[in-house]
């Protein structure tokens, strides 16, 4: 078992970071094609990962980034394979109350994750991944994994079998206990900088979300306290160095989107009550609000301000971006921002609406912005 933090405890944090998922190079997705249809073993599917894994930590170490990831080169999407790794959760096709909107993906709901047996943490689940990550790179390497709250947050009590949890509580602790395993064996390899993208935090700054909520005989101010002493629970004991991230967004599949509504609603639960380092924040549209909101979080916290998009390849100019964060400084102290894309590049395997070449500008412009203000990317 780790170590329990200690106060005093520094873990390191970036003032460029971005959230993880990459687009696919196309003879990655040839090869999870070719192996799907039966035309490439397991072995033959991960040697090209490993290629690719390799040449997109160059290229993020090459942008400026002290800190990358794998690009969630070897998952479906961010969310599913992980908790699909779970004993007793799975993806369903029983679907979630709300659509996306504003691209491609307009008008289609998401799945929802279901619990039909009891939780359990049956294997190490991204360990081997990061040990190969690492192995590729002279930056630190983040594993990201989707939010505890995606196992109820779409389907609520109807997605949790009654006969296996007819308590809830039993229901949270179990997939408190199975997330901290995982953190207990990346810990032990090394690992230093988890990442939760919680997605449901967001959404309830939205009212239609907060409405549906209500419909369905859910509090969404309870539930913004269970989900944060799930979080809490699932993280209370990793390593007094060991950095945890936050990234909130409110829908990212194909450029489209979910949810908006700034963060006011939640802004000190947030920042306060939820133990956690950074805090990744969407801010890349009128969406996600203004950065009053930023007024609550405490002296400490690194608060990476989305303000590139991942949704189109529209460049940002720089001097926009350093004038907002300007803007956030009134907010908070700017030695504790820093800057990343709002979201990832490719939610799942198709990707956004966005090419590879626009992609690496833009982690390299947060690269640039990063120095021209703080003077580092570390």
């Amino acid at each position: 078992m780790s170590e329990p933090r200690g106060r005093d405890a520094r873990p390191r944090t970036f003032r460029v970071d971005h959230v993880g998922s990459l687009l696919r190079p196309p003879r990655l997705l040839e090869a999870r094609a070719a192996h799907g249809a039966g035309r490439l073993d397991a072995a033959g599917l991960r040697a090209v990962e490993d290629d690719c894994i390799r040449e997109a930590i160059l290229r993020q170490q090459e942008a400026g980034f002290a800190v990358v990831t794998d690009g969630d080169f070897r998952r479906s999407a961010f969310h599913i394979d992980f908790l699909n790794a779970l004993e007793g959760v799975r993806w369903d096709e029983m679907k979630f109350d709300h659509a996306f909107e504003g691209g491609p993906s307009q008008g289609e709901s998401p799945a929802v994750f279901r619990t039909s047996a009891p939780i359990r943490h049956v294997a190490p689940i991204t360990v081997d991944d990061w040990r190969f990550a690492q192995s590729c790179a002279t930056a630190a390497v983040k594993v990201t994994m989707p939010s505890p709250s995606f196992a109820h947050y779409r389907g609520g009590r109807a997605a949790v079998d009654p006969g296996v949890y007819p308590d809830m509580d039993a229901f949270f602790a179990d997939l408190a206990a199975a997330y901290r395993a995982e953190i207990a064996a990346l810990a032990a390899a090394g690992c230093r900088y988890v990442q939760f993208d919680e997605v449901h935090f967001a959404f309830f700054c939205d009212p239609k979300m907060v409405a549906a909520l209500r419909a369905r005989g859910d509090d969404p101010h309870e539930l913004a306290q269970v989900y944060t002493r799930l979080i809490n629970d699932c993280i209370a004991e990793r390593p007094a160095d060991m950095a945890v991230g936050i990234h909130l967004c409110r829908g990212n599949r194909r450029s489209s989107w979910v949810a908006e509504g700034g963060y006011e609603p939640i802004a000190e639960t947030l920042f306060n009550a939820i133990e956690a380092d950074v805090f990744l924040l969407e801010y890349d549209s009128a969406r996600a609000g203004g950065f009053e909101p930023l007024r609550f979080a405490p002296r400490g916290k690194r608060l990476v301000l989305g303000l590139v998009t991942s949704k189109s390849g529209e460049l940002e100019p720089q001097d926009e971006l350093v004038r907002r964060i300007e803007e956030a400084a009134r907010f908070a102290d700017i030695d504790d921002l820093a800057i990343g894309p709002q979201c990832g590049f490719a939610s799942s395997t198709g990707g956004n609406r966005i090419d590879e070449a626009a992609q690496w500008r833009k982690l390299a412009l947060c690269a640039d912005v990063a120095r021209r203000v703080w003077g580092r990317t570390d």
